[in-house]
């Protein structure tokens, strides 16, 4: 089962890999709207909330800094180094997939509680990250089809 909910989480996020070859450094800073989120923002939010699940979820031994989650939290433009965040995704691809390859397939059937979701599956959790990730990738696809 773990094999098979890892390829589940891999295929998943392919509405986000798919689409980071077409992304020029340019382009982090895009919005569709003046309060909206840029690309840059985007993918440092998708990859940190990526490792806050391998963490938070999954129970591995990481350190997560949150910087795009949080009530006051606003983009400011920073997140601009298209290197730092594309190498920023493949961590937290990385440490999710590892967190996932620790499970045991009985452990996809154990109960996790979150303040975001409350209490669910292991499996039923993995499904809130891939749908999460893949939320935010059609944002950004948005954006680089329609911002200018």
């Amino acid at each position: 089962m773990t094999q098979e909910l890892l390829q589940l989480f891999k295929m998943g996020r392919t509405r986000l890999t798919n689409q980071l070859p077409n992304i020029k450094e340019a382009d982090l800073v895009k919005k569709l709207h003046p309060n909206s989120n840029s690309i840059g923002f985007l993918m440092q939010h998708i990859a940190e909330v990526e490792q806050l699940f391998a963490k938070n979820v999954f129970g591995l031994d990481i350190r997560v800094t949150m910087s795009t989650v949080g009530k006051t939290i606003h983009d400011t433009g920073k997140f601009t180094n298209l290197n730092a965040e594309l190498e920023l995704l493949n961590e937290s691809a990385s440490v999710l997939e590892q967190a996932i390859l620790k499970q045991t397939d009985a452990d996809w059937q154990g109960n996790v509680t979150t303040a975001e979701f409350g209490t669910v599956t292991k499996a039923e959790a993995l499904s809130r990250i891939i749908s999460h990730t893949a939320y935010h990738a059609g944002q950004i696809g948005l954006i680089l089809k329609y911002a200018s």
